[in-house]
């Protein structure tokens, strides 16, 4: 595996656009399939506006993992199914800790999976809310390391 930071984002985004979907289909069992489609027209977006977007490539240099990371704190981050419970999650994150000071993260509180997560990685909850920051009725809570 190889984790490195993108400049050239353009000729990933339809690689890293399926890694998305796949892993928030996994995960977001909230979400329905009309939401998840109406979020997907937004990713590349925020894919290219990131200020670090760092990837995980399997041995074959397929995209299998990625996060962005702005100003000490986890944008985005997605892992291919395939790939969960392999340590390739805790890897990533704790490439970004040590390379772009990762302290926060805000997760949704309807994804225990990432919630659990983050706390075996040393984060603690400082703030919840009771809707996303687009008003939506979905609880995020607000997580920094100590």
């Amino acid at each position: 595996m190889k984790i490195c930071e993108v400049h050239n984002r353009a000729p990933l985004l339809p690689a890293l656009l399926s890694v998305w979907e796949a892993s928030v289909r996994a995960t977001h069992l909230f979400l329905s399939d009309t939401e998840v489609k109406a979020i997907k027209k937004y990713v590349p977006q925020a894919m290219q506006g990131v200020a670090h977007l760092i990837v995980a490539e399997n041995d074959r240099g397929e995209p299998i993992a990625f996060m962005g990371t702005e100003h000490e704190r986890l944008e985005m981050f997605f892992l291919s199914p395939a790939e969960r419970g392999k340590g390739l999650g805790r890897q990533l994150l704790q490439y970004g800790i040590e390379h772009y000071g990762i302290r926060e993260v805000t997760v949704n509180e309807q994804n225990p999976h990432a919630v659990g997560f983050y706390r075996h990685m040393g984060f603690a909850t400082y703030q919840r809310t009771d809707r996303d920051e687009e008003g939506s009725p979905y609880p995020l809570l607000y997580m920094r390391l100590p």
